[in-house]
């Protein structure tokens, strides 16, 4: 094979070359098929070759293919905004180009928004362990993945200050509902001992993802949570890059919890894939003294609200609204949980199956001489085996020694799909047992 000058994920590993994808299927240059049940990065929500979209990639690109933000505004970009608001409520949204530049920028004006209003003391961010917010230094900051911290643990922030929702796993050892929502009350202390005068945000995934396969919440976590932030007057931002624009059955993953955050950054289903976007969307509350003050939000990149990306989410957006996609996520959710519960009986080493929507973690009890890591290593790689795609997540109270994986079907997947998705999987979980010497 020749020299690759790309660095991959793993330099020197070899990656199958893509050729083409259609629907739920990928396929590389050998021929060889892949069901994509996980969206890539639980991102394609739509799958893949949706001819419609990418004429509207088409068409702009016939039209103008960058502008730059301090120049020119275009009817893509706002056009995008204002979906987004009809969708939403959130009245004002700030595009940029991935899930951590979204939540840098939730960041930045949450720190700004303070400022503005003459408290500058209010500075601080809290966040949770089991949590994942982007790569980028700030993003980093407030993710609780220990693995992904390490290397940059030098020049990153602790702000990772409480718990996560991990029922099956309670960090405090309680059972919900007869431990009053521990998890959600240690936000009151931790803000009692730093000071609500110091604090200006609370960010948290509303399903924990790469950090936790899908940790979701009991009930009433998010009431509390946002009781408590508005009690004490601080911002809860959602980082709702993989869970928001239908994933979990509702356009926003905090909707199923009936509550609204003060800033939320979407990303990843935003363009479902076609093209780089993503949005920090913000409340008038969080706008005013910005729009009362300097009038200018200190953040931007260079291909900011870029109206390509812009176009193509717009197509998406308004593609899943017109076919009515998100009111068929439930019932595909059903369906696929049913499918998962027959490997669950099947495979002793399934611990849990859980997540909202089409959103979906399997954690697993590592088998044979394998951790937590290299056993999801493990299924995912023999997943690839089976022609079938799977996203690798950490697991376990400590976010090290735990193995999951997430399927995210793209929300528009047949049941014939589905089943697809549970007979490949199935071949995974029977090779993985067959050579670990295990048994079910």
């Amino acid at each position: 094979m020749p020299h690759s000058h790309l660095i991959k994920p793993l330099i020197g590993d070899h990656y199958p070359m893509i050729d083409f994808g259609k629907g739920i299927y990928l396929y590389d240059k050998s021929g060889r098929e892949y069901v994509d049940a996980c969206s890539g990065a639980v991102t394609t929500n739509l799958g893949h070759g949706m001819e419609e979209i990418i004429q509207s990639i088409v068409d702009q690109g016939n039209k103008v293919a960058f502008v730059y933000r301090s120049q020119f505004s275009n009817q893509p970009a706002e056009d995008l905004a204002a979906f987004l608001y009809e969708k939403t409520g959130y009245p004002w949204s700030f595009f940029v180009n991935s899930g951590s530049e979204a939540v840098e920028t939730a960041i930045k004006i949450a720190l700004q928004h303070w400022q503005e209003k003459g408290m500058p003391s209010k500075r601080r961010v809290l966040s949770r362990w089991l949590s994942y917010h982007g790569i980028t230094f700030g993003a980093l900051s407030a993710s609780g993945h220990p693995v992904r911290r390490e290397r940059f643990d030098s020049v990153i922030g602790d702000w990772p200050a409480i718990e996560p929702p991990y029922c099956s796993r309670c960090p405090f050892g309680k059972t919900y509902p007869s431990c009053g929502l521990a998890c959600a009350e240690q936000l009151e202390i931790i803000i009692s001992r730093i000071g609500a005068d110091n604090i200006a945000a609370f960010i948290a995934e509303p399903i924990i993802g790469a950090a936790g396969g899908a940790i979701t919440p009991p009930k009433d976590y998010y009431l509390r949570i946002k009781e408590i932030c508005e009690r004490n007057d601080i911002l809860f931002i959602s980082d709702e890059v993989m869970t928001g624009c239908g994933r979990t059955g509702t356009f926003m993953a905090l909707d199923q919890w009936g509550v609204e955050a003060d800033i939320a950054a979407v990303g990843k289903g935003l363009s479902a894939g076609y093209s780089p976007i993503a949005a920090t969307l913000i409340s008038d509350r969080v706008m005013d003294p910005i729009l009362n003050g300097t009038r200018v939000v200190m953040s931007g990149h260079t291909f900011s609200g870029n109206p390509l990306s812009s176009a193509a989410a717009l197509a998406v957006l308004k593609l899943i609204d017109s076919e009515k996609i998100i009111d068929s996520v439930d019932s595909k959710s059903t369906y696929l949980i049913n499918l998962l519960a027959k490997l669950k009986n099947e495979f002793s080493f399934i611990e849990e199956i859980r997540g909202k929507g089409l959103l979906l973690g399997i954690e697993f009890e590592p088998i044979g001489e394998a951790n937590g890591g290299s056993f999801t290593s493990s299924v995912v790689s023999t997943g690839v085996e089976n022609g079938i795609l799977l996203y690798p997540a950490a697991a376990g109270i400590d976010g090290r020694k735990g193995s999951a994986i997430i399927l995210a079907p793209p929300l528009n997947s047949s049941k014939r799909e589905l089943e697809e998705i549970y007979k490949r999987l199935r071949s995974t979980l029977q090779t993985i047992e067959k050579n670990s010497g295990g048994s079910s």
